[in-house]
């Protein structure tokens, strides 16, 4: 019983932490998150987060 309790209390913890930090991140197509991405490295973008940023921050802004 004590394990359980242990594993449940970790799950809550972890999945605190997780809302905490994306309640911290920009919406994503935001001009804050299109700085945020201009900051991280290329090498670590995801095929989504190229996609996202060449519609929102590239093809938007120029128009």
């Amino acid at each position: 019983m004590k394990q359980l309790c242990v594993k449940a209390t970790t799950l809550v913890v972890a999945m605190t932490g997780v809302l905490l930090l994306q309640g911290c991140s920009p919406e994503v197509g935001t001009p804050e998150w299109c700085d945020d991405m201009k900051d991280k490295p290329t090498g670590e973008w995801t095929a989504n987060e190229v996609s996202e940023f060449t519609r929102s921050c590239l093809i938007t802004r120029a128009e």
